[in-house]
């Protein structure tokens, strides 16, 4: 993962991970990370518990909704970094998350009904094991757990 980050995070990523509530997780991948927290926080009144050149995680605490943005540089080493890069369309870079969902299961379904996977199961250092689905119209689902 490349890293333009100046400051220090606010809490290890693998705990931050390891936090976040079971459901539906929304995750931008953004040409620039300030410029999509300025739109945020400007014209949504959304918060920023943490933002930085890398990264943000965004609320909007008065509807419960939270999503992250991570720049494009950020994801180098994914193999979603080649999807974003291939289209003119930024919609592509949108990740499904959802926290708590069995990824190792998701994907065995997956395969089984002939659905193409970008990758199957890993355990990543964020503290997740996640699974990334395509379905029919090909939005990116992703079916993670915290690790143990």
């Amino acid at each position: 993962m490349a890293t333009k980050s100046t400051k220090t995070p606010w809490m290890p990523p693998d705990e931050f991970g390891r936090q976040l509530p079971n459901g539906l997780g929304i995750n931008l991948l953004v040409r620039n990370v300030a410029a999509s927290v300025g739109f945020a926080t400007h014209v949504l009144g959304a918060e920023s518990t943490y933002d930085d050149e890398d990264f943000a995680y965004l609320t909007l605490p008065a509807i419960g909704a939270a999503w992250m943005l991570h720049a494009d540089h950020s994801y180098s080493d994914n193999r979603m970094s080649g999807l974003v890069r291939s289209v003119q369309g930024r919609g592509v870079g949108a990740e499904f998350r959802l926290h708590g969902l069995d990824p190792d299961g998701c994907e065995a379904r997956a395969r089984e009904w002939g659905y193409q996977l970008l990758d199957g199961s890993t355990d990543k250092p964020h503290g997740l094991r996640e699974c990334y689905i395509f379905d029919p119209d090909w939005y990116l689902w992703v079916p993670c757990r915290a690790l143990d």
